[in-house]
């Protein structure tokens, strides 16, 4: 039935387990091919379609109402139901939609994206029980904010132009951290690689390669229904992929100019457009559930650059898309910050031996007096105070600060070493 689209309602289930357990899931749709067992949760979905599409308000309530239904079933009965004061809800691992008695979608759902084929694989329905989770007011000020690492575990996670540079930096992090990251970039090869290297390391389905041109919106558009059909959802968007042709105003061409802001700029609204949507579709039934989306921007974001205009320019752009979109999405518990990083020396961007920024800013005759790269290298060290260009480590710190930080939204977060100062 055409009305049931399994990424409208993917998000929506995963938003239902959410709120039950507080915690992430991942939820993938099979095939309804035979009875599926009592202990699935079953949702009839006909009140929810109108005129052959499915009213997204209307399909959230049913979940709801159909899940305290089946909770009050799987409830112990008799005195044991009485006395019984149980810390753990139950929780379905198989939800099947139908429409006029008859069914349509099958979802499966776990704590990760293993544990759920698994389950998909043997048809096992066995029901989890997770730990009720203690209201935000019922924990002292700053007796959760331990580990930063360990606020994005199990979260699902999108970096775009993840194959390389800060964007591999970050994914190897979060990874590292105990997320599922899904590797977005225009080079598949390399996301691929960088993904089963990760898989390796880690003994588990830690990192998955999509494909994505962040400046084609059906790309993009392409991209996020990949998502949902594998895990359900995202809790965290990060908008890293970015490039640079550095020039002077006089020189530069127009298509040049273009190409640096398609992709800084006019890809992260169309990166934010669709995550946006999707972290709204899981607000519809996880209202307490923060998600974030946060942008890779650029010390250039914060101060112009000279000979580098475009790329400046998409940046300061940049943080005026984060500051109005982290309005507009505060409405469905979107955070949407910036992180300003400053030079990362060691990475492609700058390094590298025929289109790095080393190169180019030489070639451009953007710092007087050098002769070779490692004079371009010298001079842009020495305007850090802390004598370093900024690593991956330095950029993670703050998106686990950003993430952790739940009254915190539309900001641009410096990581400089001092280069940069906010006033």
């Amino acid at each position: 039935m055409k009305c049931i689209d399994n990424v409208i309602l993917a998000p929506l289930i995963r938003g239902l387990c959410i709120n039950i357990t507080g915690k992430p899931r991942v939820v993938i749709s099979g095939s309804v091919e035979k009875e599926i067992s009592p202990k699935a949760l079953t949702v009839e979905l006909e009140s929810a379609i109108t005129e052959e599409r499915l009213d997204e308000n209307a399909a959230a309530l049913a979940l709801q109402e159909a899940y305290a239904a089946w909770e009050f079933e799987m409830a112990p009965s008799g005195v044991e139901g009485i006395t019984k004061k149980s810390p753990f809800k139950k929780h379905p691992t198989c939800i099947v939609i139908k429409v006029k008695d008859k069914s349509e979608a099958v979802f499966w759902i776990d704590r990760d994206l293993d544990a759920v084929r698994k389950r998909v694989q043997e048809g096992d329905v066995s029901i989890l029980e997770e730990r009720i989770p203690r209201y935000r007011e019922d924990i002292a000020p700053g007796a959760d904010a331990g580990g930063r690492g360990e606020v994005v575990k199990n979260k699902i996670a999108l970096v775009t132009g993840g194959a390389q540079g800060f964007g591999e930096e970050i994914v190897r992090g979060l990874a590292a951290s105990g997320a599922l990251v899904f590797i977005a970039d225009i080079n598949l090869e390399g996301a691929e690689s960088l993904a089963a290297r990760i898989n390796a390391a880690e003994k588990r389905t830690a990192a998955l390669a999509v494909a994505v041109n962040v400046a084609d919106e059906a790309s993009v558009e392409e991209m996020f229904r990949a998502i949902v059909e594998t895990t359900g959802g995202l809790d965290l968007c990060i908008s890293n992929a970015g490039v640079l042709r550095a020039a002077s105003l006089l020189e530069q061409d127009l298509g040049a100019f273009k190409f640096v802001t398609d992709i800084n700029y006019t890809g992260f609204f169309l990166v934010s457009k669709y995550a946006g949507r999707l972290f709204c579709r899981q607000f519809r039934t996880a209202p307490g559930w923060k998600t974030d989306i946060i942008q890779i921007n650029s010390k250039s974001g914060l101060e112009g650059s000279n000979k580098n205009g475009a790329y400046a320019g998409g940046k300061f752009g940049g943080i005026g898309l984060t500051q109005s979109f982290a309005l507009e999405l505060v409405e469905c518990n979107v955070k949407v910050n910036a992180v300003c990083p400053g030079n990362f020396f060691d990475g492609p961007l700058w390094s590298d031996k025929e289109k790095g920024l080393f190169v180019q800013y030489l070639r451009a005759g953007k710092v007087p007096g050098a002769r070779t790269i490692a004079d371009v290298k010298a001079f842009y060290e020495s305007k850090v105070p802390m004598k370093r260009g900024c690593t991956g480590t330095d950029v993670l710190r703050a998106i686990y600060y950003i993430v952790e930080q739940e009254y915190e939204t539309g900001q641009a977060v410096p990581v400089t070493g001092g280069q940069v100062m906010l006033h």
